[in-house]
């Protein structure tokens, strides 16, 4: 499992913008299984929306393409590199998030040229779809 500085180390994103909160499976360059325990006090629920807390559809897309750059930049010969967006393709949205559910970030790289790929990302609460996605990126 990895959490916090060790996510940290591969990614570079950081809080308030870090979606990922462990990393429960991982095969490096290949997939990855992570986690996001949705709070109350996220910093996009105030405004998103005040009398129902959702989370961002966007959000979630970040979530899911963060969980994807740390199976890619898992990869030692990838370490220190940054992955881009892209682009987003068939992105579906099935169930809301909200605080108190446990994101769990499904990551797979599909199709790997050189500093180009596709992945896909699904995510679900439970055993509940919550969204899935493809994600086209770069990676320097």
């Amino acid at each position: 499992m990895l959490t916090g500085d060790q996510i940290k180390d591969i990614i570079p994103h950081r809080e308030p913008f870090l979606l990922v909160d462990r990393i429960i499976k991982l095969d490096p360059g290949k997939t990855a299984v992570g986690e996001k325990d949705v709070t109350e006090k996220e910093f996009f629920f105030p405004g998103h929306f005040p009398d129902e807390f959702v989370m961002p559809g966007v959000l979630i897309i970040e979530a899911l393409a963060q969980t994807g750059a740390i199976t890619l930049l898992s990869v030692p010969e990838n370490k220190g590199k940054k992955v881009y967006f892209g682009g987003i393709k068939n992105a579906k949205f099935k169930r809301k998030v909200v605080p108190g559910d446990l994101l769990r970030l499904e990551a797979e790289i599909d199709k790997l040229k050189t500093n180009f790929g596709r992945g896909t990302g699904r995510a679900f609460v439970g055993d509940e779809l919550a969204c899935e996605a493809q994600f086209l990126f770069s990676y320097f």
